[in-house]
C-alpha cells in the first residue's frame, strides 16, 4: 500500500498505475482527460472528493503533453481553435473551482458532483449511442460514402453563424464565430473545474456535432485544449492544497506509455467506430458513478477497473488487427509492382 501524505489516506500503488495506463489509451484513443473515469474511481480509492478532483487534474496535465504530440504528428490537431477555447476555458475552471470549495464547505460536495455526474454521462452517451445506430442502419449511405462521416444540422447551424469575428480553421477548412468559441471553452471549462475532469467527455461530442470536426480532428483538438486550459486548473487546485502529487506521478508513469498507444490506434479505426466505443466508455462511467451514490463502492471499484482494462484491450486489439491489415495490403501491393518492374526491365 502506498501513504499518500498531502491526503492523509492509503492506496494499492499497482491499482493507480494500471488506471492511469488503461486511462492513457482511452485517453489517447478518445481525445479526452479521462477523468470522468479517474475522479470518481480516485475517490473510491479512499480519495477525498476535493483531493480526487486536484489530483486527476495534475495527472491529465502531464498525460496531455505526451498525447498532443502524438496527435501533432499525425495532423490531427487545430491548433487556432485549441488556443481559444483553452484560454477562455480558464474563466470556466476557476469557477468550477470555486463553486467545488463551496460545496465542501457545508458538506455536499460528494453527492452534488456525482448527481451532476450521472445527468451529464448518461445524456452523452445515450445520444452518442442513438446516433450510431441510426447511422449503421442506413447501409446505403454507408456504402455511398465509404465510411464517411456526415456533418451535423446543428453543426451547419453554427457555421453559418455570422457573429463577427470568424475564425478559420486550417485544418478542417470550417470557419467559426469566435463567439461561439467563447462559449464553447468557459462552459467546458466549468465542467472541467468542477468536475476535475478535462472537460473531453463534453468537448468533443461538441466539437463533432456542434462544430463540425471529423471525429480525429476533435480528439487532437480537444487534448491541445485539454492541455492549456488543466494548466490552471492543476495549478489552482494545487495553491489549495488539493493535489496528491506522489498519486498524480504514479498514474502519469502508466498513462505515459498508454496515451501512445491509443493515440497510434486512431490511425486504424474509423470515426463512427470511434464514437461508438466512447459511448460504451460513458456508460460504463454513468453506472460506476450511480453504483458509488448507493455505498456500493466495491462494486462500483471493480466495475471501472474492469472496463477500463476490457475497453483497454478493445482499442489496443483494434489498432493491432488494423496496423496488420496495412501491413497486408502494403505488401502486397510492392508484390504487384516487382514483376511490373522486371518486364519493364526486360524490355
Amino acid at each position: 500500500m502506498l501513504h499518500l501524505p498531502i491526503a492523509d489516506t492509503y492506496t494499492s500503488a499497482w491499482a493507480l498505475l494500471l488506471l492511469g495506463f488503461t486511462v492513457g489509451v482511452l485517453g489517447g484513443f478518445f481525445g479526452i482527460g479521462g477523468a470522468f473515469m479517474v475522479t470518481p474511481a480516485l475517490n473510491i480509492f479512499g480519495f477525498p472528493m476535493a483531493y480526487a478532483v486536484g489530483t486527476d487534474l495534475a495527472h491529465m496535465f502531464g498525460k496531455s503533453i505526451v498525447s498532443t504530440y502524438k496527435h501533432a504528428v499525425l495532423r490531427h490537431v487545430c491548433w487556432v481553435y485549441g488556443i481559444v477555447m483553452g484560454l477562455t476555458g480558464m474563466i470556466g475552471v476557476s469557477l468550477g473551482q470555486q463553486l467545488i470549495m463551496y460545496l465542501e464547505r457545508i458538506g455536499q460536495v460528494g453527492p452534488v458532483v456525482r448527481l451532476v455526474y450521472i445527468g451529464l454521462l448518461v445524456s452523452i452517451g445515450g445520444y452518442m449511442v442513438w446516433e450510431y445506430v441510426r447511422w449503421s442502419r442506413n447501409r446505403d449511405r454507408q456504402d455511398a460514402a465509404c465510411h464517411r462521416e456526415e456533418t451535423s444540422r446543428l453543426a451547419v447551424f453554427f457555421q453559418r453563424l455570422r457573429l463577427w469575428p470568424m475564425i478559420p480553421s486550417p485544418l478542417t477548412g470550417i470557419r467559426m464565430s469566435f463567439w461561439v468559441l467563447v462559449a464553447l471553452g468557459v462552459f467546458t471549462g466549468w465542467v472541467s473545474g468542477f468536475l476535475g475532469v478535462g472537460g473531453g467527455f463534453v468537448r468533443v461530442p461538441l466539437l463533432v456535432y456542434l462544430v463540425g470536426f471529423p471525429t480525429v480532428a476533435a480528439v487532437g483538438t480537444d487534448l491541445f485544449t485539454i492541455l492549456v486550459s488543466n494548466s490552471w486548473g492543476a495549478y489552482t487546485y494545487a495553491a489549495a492544497g488539493r493535489v496528491e502529487l506522489m498519486a498524480a506521478c504514479v498514474m502519469l508513469l502508466g498513462a505515459a506509455v498508454g496515451a501512445q498507444l491509443g493515440t497510434l490506434a486512431t490511425a486504424f479505426v474509423q470515426g463512427m467506430r470511434i464514437r461508438l466505443l466512447f459511448a460504451m466508455t460513458v456508460l460504463v462511467a454513468a453506472v460506476g458513478v450511480v453504483l458509488k451514490q448507493y455505498d456500493l463502492s466495491l462494486a462500483a471499484g471493480v466495475l471501472m477497473l474492469g472496463s477500463a482494462t476490457a475497453l483497454t484491450a478493445i482499442v489496443l486489439a483494434l489498432f493491432l488487427s488494423g496496423y496488420l491489415a496495412r501491413r497486408r495490403v502494403l505488401a502486397a501491393a510492392r508484390a504487384a509492382m516487382v514483376p511490373e518492374t522486371a518486364e519493364s526491365a526486360g524490355r
